[in-house]
């Protein structure tokens, strides 16, 4: 790979794409479409296009269909598995029978267990980085990171991230083990992070910041035009940011951004994913379509001037409200 799109995740000494693909749309979640139908051979060449260019990180987890999306990604690397920097991530319980139970494990057995299955799934011997995908609130932090600590020593996985946790948990979690990366939903719409100072935590302690979802669930994209664009089986029909009035205020905001990356001769989704970019954070759009990949892509080389940082700052300031992240459940499982 090209050294100039490699980046240092965290400072222990991974090294990654300034962009990387997230596999979650690859696969139904327990039978809920994400962002649309995918096709398997379709999202297998998104994979095989994305190390093509040079962009060879991908993000995927047990959650995923359950264990589903991984089974498709070892499809797709088999024979050239060290081509790749696989992330996965565990701690939604999933039973003996392949199925949810919709409670969060962390306890020492079940990391053991659930490094095993991801391992075997995947098809390999290790894995670069695991995450936490969510915090267990019945089990100490501690605990579940001093038993993803000896999976480092085993060489089962190489680097330890969480997702979705607060700065309180963060501290307690690399005092244990060092962390290399945080996951947590981070975009134009969505700055969360940077209100709460976890950002800040994060860069104090040398951890690197992986943002999910950087085109808003899609929205920043410009291809969303009514909530009547999703069918019953999308889950982002659930989520607030997509319901009622706070749909065309955020359609509003949408078109300004538009207007900046038409201005720029690039896509409003390039402009999204190049100002996270110029930020030092690694950004792991999802998508299942080589065209979407090659457009990801070449996000990470284009440049913004200060001049395009403060537009794209005052059309959506820190704070501007674009609707609640999840619905109400699925809130009560991000750690605040």
């Amino acid at each position: 790979m090209n050294t100039n799109k490699k980046i240092e995740l965290g400072s222990q000494g991974l090294f990654v794409p300034k962009v990387g693909l997230g596999c979650m749309g690859m696969t139904q979640i327990a039978g809920m479409d994400v962002y649309g139908k995918a096709d398997e051979t379709e999202s297998i060449a998104t994979i095989h296009r994305s190390l093509e260019l040079g962009y060879n990180f991908l993000d995927t987890a047990d959650l995923y269909g359950p264990l589903l999306n991984e089974r498709l990604v070892a499809k797709a690397i088999k024979g050239n598995r060290n081509q790749y920097t696989i992330a996965t991530k565990f701690g939604y319980e999933i039973d003996d029978k392949e199925q949810l139970t919709w409670q969060f494990n962390g306890t020492k057995d079940y990391v053991k267990k659930a490094v095993e299955r991801s391992l075997k799934n995947l098809g390999t011997d290790y894995i670069d980085l695991y995450y936490l995908h969510r915090l267990d609130p019945n089990t100490p932090i501690e605990e579940t990171v001093a038993a993803m600590a000896e999976l480092v020593k085993e060489g089962k996985i190489g680097y330890i991230g969480l997702s979705e946790v607060s700065s309180q948990t963060i501290k307690k979690a690399h005092a244990i083990h060092p962390l290399t990366a945080v996951q947590t939903e981070y975009s134009l719409f969505e700055r969360g992070v940077e209100e709460t100072g976890i950002l800040k935590t994060l860069q104090d302690l040398g951890i690197g910041f992986v943002a999910y979802s950087p085109l808003g669930r899609g929205f920043i994209s410009g291809d969303i035009k009514s909530p009547d664009d999703f069918p019953d089986t999308d889950f982002r029909k659930s989520l607030p940011r997509f319901q009622g009035e706070q749909f065309y205020k955020n359609i509003a905001l949408v078109n300004e951004i538009k207007k900046l990356a038409t201005e720029k001769e690039i896509t409003p989704s390039q402009l999204a994913i190049a100002w996270i970019v110029s930020k030092g954070i690694l950004p792991i759009p999802g998508t299942k379509r080589v065209k979407y990949i090659e457009e990801n892509n070449a996000a990470a080389e284009i440049k913004l001037s200060i001049k395009d940082l403060n537009r794209l700052e005052t059309i959506i300031p820190l704070g501007t409200i674009t609707g609640a992240r999840y619905d109400v459940v699925n809130m009560v499982a991000i750690d605040q």
